[in-house]
């Protein structure tokens, strides 16, 4: 088979001449002879397969710049790639998808208060931070009050003031009323808030790693917790004698799991597991996850710095939790286990539980 034109090649390949013109300007698909005296391109059969397989990734999404690099692989890393491509897109899209639900349960939410037969909850709740075995400072800060539980684990050569700083903007949500109706924006506000707190603390000028550090809060609403999360701490919730993770952690280990290129086990022990993808502080991304959780009376929330997270497995933390009476007890505890296991790091927990309140 000889040549072919443009037009025939477009249609065999599924893409437009003028995508294919672009390509070739950005040397992802150059023709293999260009007629010196009509300018026209001309294609060779054998390069159909790479043509096909840039018209898919361009309907996947993948920018082009992406594609030239997926095109230069052999079959098996470019596939290794794809996923890893894959893995960003249900990232991206389920990160949509709670902002959209988050969205949708807070302008559609009655507030069960209202009804007369409703019963009344409320938080009792106890937080402590330990500097840990091993290092000299504490960089970890942890708040509970009467509406607002968080930690903030701080890193750099200001982090502690860094995540004191943080904590300090959300408690004012502790005092404050909150908006009717205006919750998202209200979250939203405080983190950008906190973040400019952050960058003061660092200075103007100093480096990425002089200030920053992660951010989890839970704010009580009166019959709902809304959760903003950044960093790598961590909240669980023990629920009818079951211990559930609700924080993903945003760190190059996390995202390497979800992409399939190492697995949970091997995340566990990995050198780079402490290294975030997001945080509050210069040059760092501190986009939050933001969700609403619907509480149940006789609920236990966790929130907990990667002090504990790393070194105490995740059935001593059920253990724990649903065998402590007091959240007090409950983080001393914790704690123990943690320096019991030798831990380097400083070490925060808040713990809170939902029960009812009495009349």
């Amino acid at each position: 088979m000889g040549l072919l034109t443009i037009g025939t090649f477009a249609k065999a390949s599924r893409l437009s001449p003028k995508a294919l013109r672009l390509y070739d300007e950005l040397g992802l698909l150059t023709p293999a002879r260009v007629d010196p005296v009509s300018g026209y391109r001309l294609y060779a059969p054998e390069q159909l397969d790479r043509a096909r397989l840039v018209a898919w990734l361009r309907r996947l999404g993948m920018p082009l710049a992406r594609i030239q690099h997926v095109c230069t692989l052999e079959s098996a890393a470019a596939a290794q790639e794809i996923r890893a491509f894959r893995a960003r897109i249900e990232a991206d899209t389920a990160a949509r998808r709670d902002l959209a639900s988050f969205l949708i349960d807070h302008l559609s939410w009655k507030d069960p208060a209202m009804s007369p037969t409703t019963k009344p909850l409320g938080i009792r709740y106890a937080a402590l931070s330990d500097t840990g075995l091993v290092r000299e400072n504490n960089q970890d800060t942890a708040y509970a009050g009467s509406r607002l539980l968080a930690v903030a684990d701080g890193y750099g050569s200001a982090g502690a003031p860094a995540g004191a700083a943080a904590i300090d903007v959300l408690k004012r949500l502790d005092t404050a009323g909150l908006p009717a109706g205006d919750l998202l924006n209200v979250l939203q506000d405080a983190i950008e808030q906190a973040e400019q707190a952050v960058n003061g603390v660092a200075g103007p000028g100093s480096s990425p790693e002089g200030a920053g550090t992660t951010l989890t809060a839970m704010l009580w609403t009166g019959s709902r917790l809304a959760l903003v999360h950044i960093g790598d701490s961590r909240v669980h919730l023990l629920r009818d004698g079951e211990l559930f993770q609700i924080t993903h952690d945003h760190t190059v280990v996390q995202s390497m799991v979800d992409e399939g290129r190492i697995s949970p086990e091997e995340a566990v022990s990995h050198p780079q597991r402490s290294m975030l993808l997001r945080a509050l502080g210069r040059g760092a991304d501190g986009t939050p996850d933001i969700r609403l959780h619907d509480v149940q009376q006789g609920d236990r929330y966790l929130l907990c710095s990667d002090g504990l997270s790393t070194v105490v497995r995740t059935e001593e933390i059920r253990r724990v939790l649903s065998g402590t009476e007091e959240p007090e007890q409950a983080v001393r505890e914790l704690i123990a286990l943690a320096n019991g296991s030798g831990d380097p790091d400083n070490i925060s927990c808040v713990v809170a539980d939902v029960m009812e309140l009495q009349q």
